[in-house]
């Protein structure tokens, strides 16, 4: 009967599988996107200790940690590396064009230079897109629901960890916030002190909202955001549902423990000898809407039926 295992013990030797992670080793949030990816890769046939070995990095905390961590990763001469996130895709693509990396949490891996086409990617990496840029409006239109008095909304991110958010996202969202009356100001943001200075501004204007983009450095400061949206009495909107879960008002995004498990099925092709720029750079395929009533009641908001029936999570 044919092992799912078979082609590594065949060879005789285990395989070694990097994990690049854009987070701190503590964060639960990162904690569950690596068991997803474990759980599912042995399901698929690969377990630690007899015919695969993980080689974990935390790379919180600046681009310096990134650097060293890919660095050390490539030089274990593993046979793939998952890359979590935009900068430790940047951070590997740098080290080398030969170790199959598959990615989750991208922005824009094309215009990034991390693939050639979405189609087929070429070289040596592939993976999954952390959005669909149709989502954009949507953040807007769900926020004006949640919040119909909204005038104005500013679009928190760091240039630097989500280049994608101006290339792929302003020129729709402007677009879309015409349409609903309100005007969108993006913040830009590289420091805890200038996310408290942006928050502030908006707590001293009536009237006005915050969209926090799909950014891995937004997902490490979210106790800090939640707690001055919640101080400032800012009705905000994000793309992960973790920050709906630990007190933020309400998010929507794609599933990202579905992500993950799906970047397994990926590895674990790779690993049985399919090349990795022959599987298609794939866009998300489950998005997930989660509501924090408790938060609501909180910043004065009465949510519509309307929005409350669309949602797949309401945290009371």
């Amino acid at each position: 009967m044919f092992s799912r295992a078979a082609p590594a013990q065949e060879h005789g030797r285990v395989r070694r599988v990097g994990l690049l992670m854009a987070s701190v080793e503590s964060d639960p949030d990162g904690q569950a996107r690596v068991q997803a990816f474990q759980d599912t890769i042995q399901g698929l046939g690969w377990v630690e200790g007899r015919n695969l070995q993980l080689h974990l990095r935390w790379a919180a905390g600046g681009s310096d940690r990134f650097r060293t961590y890919a660095a050390q990763l490539v030089a274990l001469a593993p046979d793939l590396v998952l890359a979590d996130a935009t900068p430790s895709v940047a951070a590997l693509v740098r080290e080398t064009s030969v170790v199959p990396i598959v990615f989750c949490r991208v922005g824009d891996p094309v215009g990034s230079g991390f693939v050639n086409n979405l189609a087929r990617p070429g070289g040596n990496v592939t993976g999954f897109t952390a959005f669909e840029v149709s989502m954009g409006p949507k953040w807007l239109e769900m926020l004006k629901e949640a919040s119909p008095g909204l005038a104005q909304v500013s679009l928190l991110f760091n240039p630097k960890t989500a280049s994608h958010v101006e290339a792929l996202f302003l020129r729709l969202i402007e677009a879309t916030a015409s349409s609903l009356g309100i005007s969108v100001v993006p913040a830009r943001v590289h420091s805890s002190d200038e996310i408290k200075d942006v928050i502030r501004a908006l707590g001293q204007r009536s009237a006005s909202g915050l969209a926090a983009m799909p950014d891995a450095f937004l997902v490490d400061h979210r106790e800090l955001i939640i707690q001055m949206t919640a101080q400032q009495r800012v009705p905000a909107i994000y793309t992960n549902r973790i920050f709906a879960v630990e007190g933020g008002l309400m998010s929507y995004g794609f599933d990202v423990l579905d992500m993950y498990r799906r970047a397994a099925s990926y590895a674990d092709r790779i690993l049985r000898g399919t090349r990795p720029g022959e599987l298609p750079v794939q866009t998300p395929t489950n998005f997930q809407l989660a509501i924090n009533l408790k938060t609501a009641n909180a910043l004065g908001l009465s949510i519509p039926p309307t929005l409350l029936a669309r949602a797949d999570e309401v945290i009371e």
